[in-house]
């Protein structure tokens, strides 16, 4: 592991003075695995009269997954869903030909105050899937496995780690772990085997870490090696993710809500975004406009 791999979140706002700290895209690495799309939001105290709804908006050729350690989000879309996300639960909304939704604080907590805080990913399709119908699949924290080991307790909540398998579906090979690690311990990576091209990175939301005797930051994203085993310490303890999968099978174009392999297909977003012929979310009045 070099510095280079090493990247720092720059500040976004999404409104309200809600600011995220967005890790990818990067000038350094436009995405890790299928991961084309990385946000960390909080920890932060949401009190009432706070405005960090996040209005309908649209999204075409992804698919974003949302988890949250604190807090509780409301998802609705234009498909009818509507579901309360919680931590420790996966939330997973394939967007594909297209789909709108939107994330509002639940009716029951608008007027508490209470600790937001969580990681929404975006997942660039595979070329074959940009066009699938979309989809959203909620799992509920109870049903995704755990590994535990002498001071680390691994959660799989996407794909296949340590003999244990997620019933999250995917379109392709992707791994998502959710690692809470006491001071001191150590998880060990293994390398990817057969798949020696999956790219995978770690970050922790909390505490530094320590990859292959290189220090990382708090909110740092650590791009491994492809395919290589890693060692990943927590000093002084540390709740970490580690993302990836198999490379994109091609470029991305990545503009504003919309992932597609071609500037054609963007362009055709935002014309039916901007004549909204992409669908409404049941109950919703507003919507964000094409930037």
């Amino acid at each position: 592991m070099t510095r280079r791999t090493l990247l720092t979140p720059r500040a976004h706002d999404l409104g309200g003075g809600f600011t995220v700290r967005r890790v990818l895209p990067a000038a350094l690495q436009r995405a890790v695995g299928p991961f084309v799309f990385f946000d960390h939001f909080g920890p932060i105290v949401t009190r009432p009269g706070d405005q960090h709804d996040v209005r309908p908006h649209p999204h075409i050729g992804l698919a974003t997954v949302t988890y949250l350690f604190n807090g509780a989000v409301m998802h609705r879309d234009s498909l009818g869903s509507a579901q309360r996300i919680e931590p420790g639960a996966i939330n997973w909304m394939t967007a594909g030909r297209g789909i709108v939704h939107s994330e509002r604080t639940p009716e029951d907590l608008r007027d508490a105050t209470y600790t937001a805080h969580g990681l929404q990913l975006w997942l660039a399709l595979p070329r074959a899937f940009e066009e699938v119908e979309p989809d959203f699949s909620h799992t509920p924290a109870t049903a995704l496995p755990a590994f535990e080991a002498p001071g680390l307790r691994v959660r799989v909540l996407v794909g296949a780690a340590f003999g244990l398998r997620s019933p999250v579906r995917t379109y392709s090979d992707t791994i998502y772990l959710d690692v809470d690690a006491n001071p001191g311990s150590t998880l060990a990576l293994p390398a990817a085997g057969e798949r020696v091209t999956q790219e995978r990175a770690v970050y922790s939301v909390d505490r530094a870490l320590v990859i292959d005797g290189t220090d990382v930051p708090a909110c740092t994203l650590a791009v491994l090696a492809p395919g290589a085993a890693a060692s990943v310490v927590a000093p002084a303890g540390a709740r970490y993710v580690v993302v990836g999968g198999e490379p994109l099978d091609g470029r991305r174009i990545v503009w504003w809500n919309f992932v597609a392999s071609s500037p054609e297909r963007i362009e055709a977003a935002k014309a039916a975004w901007r004549q909204q012929r992409m669908g409404t979310v049941p109950g919703e009045r507003e919507f964000i406009p094409l930037p």
